[in-house]
């Protein structure tokens, strides 16, 4: 599958009390790539009829990261079936190459007006193929 890549800079609101990223924030960051990856690639009629919502998150944190860390978040849809999609996403460490963080997420895609599942067409497999 095709990876799509971003980059972030980690800035003290992203720290937690313990001068490291928030788990929080590094959920925060899986979404947000997830949604630019999305929006990206799908076409604007299939974005603006259709949603997505997360049914699983399994998240491994391995190392930590602090402020002024340059960050990579890579993502790729390992898996397709249905209405379902399973997302990775790993957060690297851009100096180092380190995995800090690595995400699985399961997806369901809804139909917007109606909210309910909605399989997904071969043709956006394709796309993010």
């Amino acid at each position: 599958m095709r990876l799509f890549t971003q980059t972030v800079l980690v800035t003290i609101e992203h720290l937690d009390e313990n001068k490291h990223v928030n788990n929080v924030q590094f959920l925060t960051w899986i979404q947000e790539i997830s949604r630019a990856h999305w929006s990206t690639i799908a076409p604007k009629e299939v974005v603006d009829n259709y949603v997505w919502v997360v049914r699983n998150h399994n998240i491994t944190y391995h190392k930590s990261a602090f402020l002024d860390d340059k960050l990579k978040l890579v993502t790729q849809i390992s898996k397709w079936k249905g209405p379902l999609c399973w997302r990775k996403v790993e957060i690297i460490d851009s100096k180092s190459n380190n995995i800090l963080v690595s995400a699985l997420t399961e997806w369901c895609m809804l139909e917007r007006k109606s909210m309910k599942p909605k399989r997904i067409h071969e043709h956006l497999i394709e796309l993010f193929s």
